[in-house]
């Protein structure tokens, strides 16, 4: 991924006028399971996962807004994002949070659960939060609990392999999570 190629940028009013004028379509580069949750009416999925093998030029007569959560990912892969539009391109300043914040409308299916990322954030920070309150107030051994999900943590980094994110992912409430996938 090439994140020295410079996209321009775009506010999320800007964006919204081009979507409206239809001289832009919305590209979300999040996961399924991310985009199935929570995006921009009328925005088109495209993982980033299978972006290198996927020809996006549908509309090759309009601009394209890429977008994600934040703007971070885009922004990472600008490079290859640019490669693949053959007209003007531009991220989303501040992705679908700064659209939220810009009181545009924003599609939300409560069905479907939280990313797996932010599950396993949740998680993590829980469990080394209780295991530190337990080790102040109880016994110092329950530092093992916090000492644990570090070490978890770490070999996640270093590895790419989480194990509570496979455990969440079977969880019951990922059902739908599965089933977007």
């Amino acid at each position: 991924m090439n994140a020295s190629v410079q996209m321009p940028r775009i506010d999320p009013e800007a964006a919204k006028r081009m979507l409206d004028d239809g001289r832009a379509v919305m590209i979300d580069i999040r996961e399924p399971a991310e985009f199935a949750r929570e995006h921009v009416a009328g925005a088109r999925s495209a993982p980033l996962s299978g972006l290198a093998t996927r020809d996006l030029a549908i509309e090759a007569d309009k601009a394209a807004i890429f977008t994600c959560r934040s703007g971070a990912r885009t922004a990472t892969n600008a490079g290859m994002l640019a490669a693949k539009w053959p007209e003007q391109a531009y991220l989303l300043e501040g992705g679908n949070e700064a659209w939220k914040r810009a009181g545009l409308p924003i599609l939300l299916d409560r069905r479907m659960p939280i990313d797996l990322m932010r599950q396993v954030q949740i998680g993590a920070g829980s469990l080394a939060l209780l295991g530190t309150l337990l080790a102040a107030l109880v016994s110092p051994w329950f530092l093992v609990v916090p000492g644990v999900v570090g070490a978890g943590l770490m070999v996640a980094g270093v590895t790419g392999f989480c194990g509570m994110a496979r455990l969440l992912r079977l969880a019951p409430w990922n059902r739908a999570l599965r089933a977007a996938r």
